[in-house]
């Protein structure tokens, strides 16, 4: 994962005041304690902070990007070691010449020149600092990286989504559109009906399902007028039985998940079958999931058949990409089976 440290200034610059000015006073007041001397620990901070404030925005807007994130790390430890003992310098000069000449009295000994115990302390000191809030720095731009994946991949499925529901409805129309085809080839007098219920049917698609939910009472009525639209195109060979049991109030589902399995049991059990046909379709709410199923019988037609068994079409695969993006996998549960020539779908989804 790359950290663009560059981008500091993205965080507002007040949280770099209370930072250090939280942190000034902790170390003013702690070391003033210390010492039973506020007014020195005032002036040895104030001297101390701009260092420690140069060496740390010095590691992450200069040393990290151009040399951690560039995989240059021997030359990031000399440049960080060598940038801390510079300052290590110009702090012991400027706290001799402006503060006191006893430096380093919370040391060993005060000293009155440079020594090695004092270089390798104040290092350390300062390395600690620097690590603390190059820390800092690090777990922020996480967070933020975490953040614009998560918001990236929300919209990658966002848009996977609306491009599966496109699909939906041309592969829906074009079968429609064939049936109607067919009875104005035999200049059949359901023509204007069917266009009728086609026309609501459009009108919900267009209108009414473009957001990520829809009301389960709607996307029933939407089945209902999907089946007087088979029922008038197909008239006596067609029995549909369809029952409705507990509460479809106030519940919601991704639209017309149902739909693509009703138009599919249309599509292989009645338009690719002689005679009569039996299509039994329920919907039962208990608690906050829907107990949907449909069954069908399958083709008659050996080729069909066997087309039938190894794929379903557009609308199944679809509907089943659908379910895995919009729904978590405990909140549904998607089955096939083949029993005595009927094909049955059952589908668990929640709706509250």
């Amino acid at each position: 994962m790359n950290f663009n440290s560059n981008k500091l200034y993205r965080v507002p610059l007040y949280y770099h005041v209370v930072f250090w000015l939280t942190y000034f006073l902790f170390n003013t007041f702690r070391w003033g304690s210390y010492f039973n001397d506020y007014w020195y620990s005032i002036k040895t901070n104030l001297l101390g902070f701009p260092i420690h404030m140069t060496l740390c925005y010095l590691n992450i807007l200069i040393f990290m990007p151009y040399l951690v994130y560039r995989k240059k790390y021997v030359l990031y430890v000399l440049a960080v070691l060598s940038a801390i003992f510079v300052m290590v310098l110009i702090k012991f000069n400027l706290t001799y010449l402006l503060i006191t000449h006893e430096v380093w009295p919370e040391g060993p000994q005060t000293i009155d020149k440079l020594t090695l115990n004092y270089t390798i302390d104040m290092m350390m000191g300062e390395l600690y600092v620097m690590t603390f809030v190059t820390a800092i720095k690090i777990t922020l731009d996480f967070l933020k990286e975490q953040k614009r994946v998560t918001d990236l991949e929300k919209s990658q499925l966002e848009t996977e989504l609306l491009f599966l529901k496109s699909q939906i409805s041309p592969h829906f129309f074009f079968n429609t559109l064939n049936n109607i085809y067919s009875l104005s080839v035999e200049k059949s007098n359901k023509t204007p009906k069917i266009v009728l219920k086609l026309s609501e049917l459009m009108r919900y698609m267009l209108y009414d399902t473009s957001g990520k939910k829809q009301s389960l009472e709607n996307e029933i009525l939407c089945i209902q007028n999907y089946l007087d639209l088979e029922r008038i195109r197909n008239d006596e060979r067609l029995e549909v039985n369809m029952e409705v049991s507990g509460d479809i109030h106030d519940k919601e589902i991704s639209p017309v998940i149902l739909l693509t399995f009703i138009e599919n049991a249309f599509k292989h059990g009645v338009n690719k079958n002689t005679g009569k046909v039996k299509i039994d379709i329920k919907f039962k709410v208990k608690d906050d999931f829907l107990y949907f199923t449909i069954s069908n019988p399958t083709p008659e037609i050996t080729q069909h058949h066997d087309n039938f068994n190894k794929s379903s079409g557009i609308g199944i695969e679809n509907v089943k990409k659908r379910l895995e993006l919009g729904y978590n996998k405990s909140d549904y549960k998607l089955s096939f089976k083949n029993k005595k020539d009927i094909f049955v779908v059952k589908l668990v989804i929640k709706v509250s």
